[in-house]
């Protein structure tokens, strides 16, 4: 199937989607906060920058969307029937930088938690949300016990 957009229209559509402060990543972050974590943003000192950086926790959290970043469990993504060289690279390029980044930030002592825009859907969130908690607290209170 053609696309359905002018070649200019579909660069101005693609021109417009956000990279940071995504939908996910607020919900992630109006969350964390309310329960009265503090954090950084996209710290440009550590591999990848993270979407969100807690210092106290020794702890990175990455927000992936399902389609940019190949998430296969879940229906989210679907490759395109259209260009598909094009977006296989695109997304394998995605994987493999993921892949180094998470690999680089444990190699530096952080823990890495990523968070995938399919598990914040309505009948996920919640327990997404309190998972991604208790990952921390829990990575804080392992922290604490080593003498």
């Amino acid at each position: 199937m053609a696309d359905i957009f002018t070649k200019e229209k579909r660069s101005e559509v693609m021109g417009k989607i956000r990279a940071k402060h995504t939908k996910p990543e607020m919900i992630v972050r109006k969350y964390l906060f309310s329960q009265g974590f503090r954090y950084r943003l996209h710290q440009k000192n550590l591999p990848g920058s993270p979407d969100i950086v807690l210092k106290r926790y020794n702890t990175a959290v990455i927000i992936n969307g399902c389609f940019w970043h190949g998430h296969d469990a879940c229906d989210t993504f679907k490759m395109p029937k259209t260009r598909v060289e094009f977006w296989n690279a695109k997304i394998n390029r995605n994987r493999e930088r993921d892949s180094n980044d998470f690999l680089r930030l444990k190699k530096l002592g952080w823990k890495v938690i990523t968070v995938w825009e399919c598990e914040l859907k309505k009948n996920e969130k919640d327990k997404t949300l309190e998972n991604l908690k208790e990952n921390i607290i829990h990575i804080d209170v392992k922290k604490n016990m080593e003498f």
